[in-house]
C-alpha cells in the first residue's frame, strides 16, 4: 500500500450488535463518495494507539451499493494484540482513522451456477456484502452459519428475515446444532461453488471434506485473516540496504520494518494474499511459517517468508530487501 491508496475517514456510528461484536460505520472526511467494492472485499484500518500504529484487515459488510460509507464488524478478541481492543474500548464516534482502498481476495465466482457459503462466528462478515450482491444479481445461494450461542451470533436474525430460512440456516453450538457438512456438500448441482470463512479448524475441516467428496479445487474458496502470533525477539538484517532491525515478541516483521521507516508491500496483512512474500538470504534459526499462501515445497525450501505473519525461532534472518 502507498499513501495515495488511503482515505481519511470519520467514525459516523458505532453499534453493539452482539456479545463482544460491534459494527463501525466510516464516512470520508472530505465528503466524497467511497470507492466501489464487490462482496468479499476488505480494507486495512490504520489505528494510532498511543505511540503504536496498528494496521488490521477487516471485511466490508455494508452493501456494495452504499457509496456513502463503509461498515465493518469487529469481535473483541481476548488477549488481543491491540486492534480489536482499541476499536472496542478507545475508538469513539467522531474520531478519525485512515482506511485503505478496498481489495477483494474473496470475490465470488460469477461462473458458479450456485453458491454455498459456510460461516463460523465473525466469519459471517464478508458474506453479508456478498449475499447483498448475489441477491441483486439474481444468483442462487444459501448460507450455513455456525454460532456458539444465539447472543454471540451477529446478524443471524436479520439475515433469516431478509433472505428466508430456506436460504439462511443457523446452527448453534449451545443447542447441539452443527452444520451437516457432508450432507450439504453431497446434494449440490454441478457447477456449485463453496465459500468458507471462520476459524482455521472449521475452514480446514470443510475444505477437507469437500476434497474428499471430489469437489474441484477451483470451486473451493476460503478466507481467514491470521493475526501474527507472538514469539521471542529476533533481528532482521536487510541485505540490500545493510540495515539491522529488531523485531519485538509481539511484533510482526512487517510491523518492525514499518516502524523503522522501511516500506514493504502488503495487501491483506493476514497471510492470505502473497503480496508480502520476501526472499530469505539466510537464517540463523528456524523459519516459522504462519501463512496459508506458500506451498509446502516453498516453506520447506527456506527461501521464502510471508513477513506479515511469519517469524523465526532463533537469532536473526537476512532478507532480500
Amino acid at each position: 500500500m502507498t499513501i495515495n491508496t488511503e482515505m481519511k475517514v470519520r467514525v459516523a456510528k458505532i453499534t453493539q450488535v452482539a456479545d463482544k461484536v460491534k459494527r463501525f460505520r466510516f464516512e470520508r472526511t472530505d465528503g466524497q463518495t467511497m470507492p466501489v467494492f464487490s462482496g468479499g472485499a476488505h480494507v486495512i484500518v490504520s489505528m494510532r494507539d498511543g505511540k503504536v500504529l496498528r494496521r488490521n484487515p477487516y471485511s466490508l459488510m455494508s452493501s456494495p451499493e452504499d457509496t456513502a460509507g463503509y461498515e465493518i464488524s469487529v469481535l473483541r478478541v481476548e488477549n488481543s494484540r491491540g486492534g480489536s481492543a482499541f476499536l472496542h474500548e478507545t475508538l469513539k464516534e467522531g474520531d478519525e482513522l485512515i482506511l485503505s482502498q478496498p481489495v477483494n481476495l474473496f470475490a465470488y465466482d460469477h461462473r458458479g451456477k450456485k453458491h454455498i457459503m459456510m460461516a463460523g462466528g465473525i466469519g459471517i462478515t464478508p458474506f453479508i456484502a456478498m449475499m447483498d450482491q448475489m441477491e441483486r444479481e439474481g444468483r442462487a445461494f444459501e448460507l450455513h452459519y455456525a454460532v456458539r450461542t444465539r447472543s454471540h451470533g451477529a446478524y443471524w436474525k436479520d439475515l433469516e428475515q431478509r433472505y428466508g430460512a430456506h436460504r439462511v440456516k443457523v446452527y448453534c453450538d449451545e443447542e447441539k446444532l452443527f452444520i451437516p457438512v457432508q450432507k450439504v456438500l453431497e446434494n449440490q448441482p454441478l457447477g456449485t461453488h463453496l465459500y468458507v470463512c471462520g476459524p482455521a479448524g472449521m475452514i480446514n475441516g470443510v475444505l477437507g471434506k469437500a476434497r474428499e467428496l471430489g469437489w474441484p479445487k477451483q470451486n473451493l474458496h476460503s478466507e481467514e485473516f491470521l493475526a501474527p502470533p507472538p514469539g521471542k525477539a529476533f533481528q532482521v538484517k536487510l541485505a540490500k540496504s545493510n540495515r539491522t532491525i529488531d523485531v519485538a515478541p509481539h511484533q510482526s516483521i512487517l510491523e518492525a520494518l514499518e516502524a523503522n521507516g522501511v516500506e514493504a508491500p502488503y495487501l491483506c496483512r493476514g497471510g492470505a494474499c502473497g503480496q508480502c512474500e520476501t526472499g530469505v538470504v539466510s537464517c540463523d534459526g528456524e523459519l516459522e511459517h504462519n501463512d496459508h499462501f506458500l506451498e509446502p515445497d516453498d516453506k520447506a525450501s527456506g527461501k521464502k517468508i510471508m513477513i506479515c505473519v511469519s517469524r523465526i525461532k532463533g537469532h536473526a534472518v537476512t532478507l532480500d530487501l
